[in-house]
C-alpha cells in the first residue's frame, strides 16, 4: 500500500510526460540540453569541459566570543596562557564556490550530512565527478558548505560533548569509532566491506577506504538552530553575489537544516534522504507553503527490502513514509512536493549517498528534469 501511495504521488506531482517528450523514456535522457543555440565555440564545442569563470570562498554567519577578562598584551601575544583580552570568531559556516561560464542563474547551495563535510558533493568515492561538477556542467552555480563546527568551518567555543554519537562520554576528549556502523546504518551493505546485491555504490577495497575517510567528526556539539542561522546568512549571502535565489540541496541531517532556513532566498529544495520531513501544521510546514517552495525528496533502495533484523530498515521506512505523508498534505493545502522512490521508477542499487554511487549521474538528470519542469534552467 505504501509502494502505491509513493508511485501516486510520482504519477500526480511529476509532469513525466512533458519532461521526457521526444526521448526514449530513459531518465538519462530526461536531461535538459543546455546549450544555447548559436552560444560561443569555447561553450559548446566540448560539452563535457567544465569551464569556470569564477570561483573562491567565504564564510556566512556566526558569532564573536566576548574578551577574556585582562587587558590584551601585543609584547606577549599567543604566550600569553591566560589569553587576557582576545576573542574569537565562531559557529559560522564556511562555502567553497564555482560559477560556470554557461551559469543559468540558478545557484546551488549544497549542504551535507551527518559526519561529513562539503567533500561528498564534489567526488565520489572512486574518484569520479560529484554532483557539484555535474551540476555545473548543465549550467548551476556550486555554493558548497561546511556546516558550524564541522569541516573548515570547525572554530567553536567548546569541543563536542555529545557522548552517543562523537565522543564516548561527554567528558571524553576521544571519538567514538563508527566505520562500520554508518555503512550499515547508510544502507550500503550488511557489513563492510560486503555491499548489498545490485549495489551502486563503487566496488573495491580503495573506494571503500576514501569513502570512509571522507568522513569527519563535528568539533562541537550539533545545533540545528546555530547551523540554520548560519545557513540563512549562505543564502542571503548568494543573493547577494548572484542576485539569484538559490536552489538548495541537503542530505541526511542537514535535511533537518533544510526545513529551518528563512526561504527568502530560497527557490527549491531538493532533499536526499532527509533524517525527517516539517510536521504537518508546524512552523516549518507552513513557512515552507507560505514562499510556495517546491519540494524534491529523494529515497534509495533497500528499504522496503532491507533486512529485517537491521534496526535501520525499519528507521528508513518510517522516514520515507513520513516524507509520504508530508508530500500529500503539502500537496493537498496547494504546495507542490514530489517523493521519489528511486526502485519504483526503476532505478535500484542505491544507498543512503545516492549522488556518491555508479549511477549519480543517472540521477543528477533526474534532478535536473524537474528543476528544468519549475522553471530553475
Amino acid at each position: 500500500m505504501k509502494k502505491k501511495r509513493i508511485m501516486a504521488l510520482l504519477l500526480t506531482g511529476f509532469m513525466a510526460a512533458s519532461i521526457l517528450a521526444g526521448t526514449d523514456g530513459s531518465l538519462a535522457s530526461a536531461a535538459p540540453d543546455t546549450a544555447a543555440e548559436g552560444a560561443s565555440a569555447p561553450e559548446t564545442a566540448a560539452p563535457d569541459i567544465l569551464m569556470i569563470a569564477r570561483q573562491g570562498m567565504f564564510s556566512s554567519g556566526g558569532t564573536v566570543t566576548a574578551p577574556v577578562e585582562g587587558a590584551y598584551d601585543a609584547t606577549t601575544n599567543w604566550l600569553d596562557a591566560t589569553r587576557a583580552g582576545n576573542t574569537a570568531h565562531v559557529d559560522h559556516a564556511n562555502v567553497f564556490y564555482q560559477i560556470p561560464v554557461n551559469d543559468n542563474g540558478n545557484p546551488i547551495v549544497y549542504l551535507h550530512g551527518y559526519g561529513q563535510s562539503r567533500m561528498g558533493w564534489m567526488t565520489t568515492p572512486d574518484g569520479r565527478e560529484g554532483w557539484s561538477d555535474l551540476f555545473l556542467k548543465k549550467g548551476y552555480p556550486a555554493f558548497l558548505v561546511d556546516q558550524p563546527r564541522r569541516g573548515e568551518a570547525g572554530a567553536t567555543v567548546q569541543m563536542t560533548t555529545d557522548g552517543f554519537l562523537d565522543a564516548w562520554s561527554a567528558e571524553s576528549k576521544a571519538y567514538k569509532p563508527g566505520d562500520q556502523a554508518w555503512y550499515t546504518h547508510f544502507r550500503i551493505g550488511r557489513t563492510a566491506p560486503e555491499r548489498y546485491e545490485g549495489s551502486q555504490f563503487p566496488e573495491g577495497a580503495e573506494a571503500q577506504d576514501q569513502f570512509f575517510r571522507q568522513m569527519t567528526p563535528n568539533t562541537g556539539d550539533y545545533d540545528q538552530e546555530i547551523d540554520a542561522a548560519a545557513l540563512s546568512e549562505v543564502m542571503k549571502d548568494v543573493y547577494t553575489m548572484t542576485g539569484d535565489k538559490s536552489v538548495f540541496v541537503t542530505h541526511s541531517q542537514g535535511g533537518a537544516v533544510g526545513w529551518d532556513v528563512d526561504m527568502d532566498y530560497v527557490s527549491a529544495i531538493v532533499a536526499v534522504e532527509p533524517g525527517g520531513t516539517p510536521e504537518i501544521g508546524s512552523e516549518q510546514y507552513q513557512k515552507l507553503l507560505d514562499a510556495k517552495i517546491p519540494v524534491m525528496i529523494l529515497f534509495g533502495d533497500y528499504i522496503d527490502n532491507g533486512p529485517s533484523d537491521i534496526r535501520s530498515t525499519d528507521f528508513w521506512k518510517s522516514v520515507r513514509d513520513g516524507a509520504v505523508g508530508f508530500a500529500e498534505s503539502y500537496n493537498a493545502a496547494g504546495g507542490d512536493c514530489m517523493v521519489v522512490n528511486l526502485p519504483d521508477i526503476g532505478v535500484t542499487g542505491n544507498s543512503h549517498f545516492l549522488f556518491q554511487e555508479e549511477n549519480n549521474g543517472l540521477i543528477a538528470d533526474y534532478v535536473a528534469a524537474w528543476l528544468e519542469s519549475k522553471g530553475l534552467n
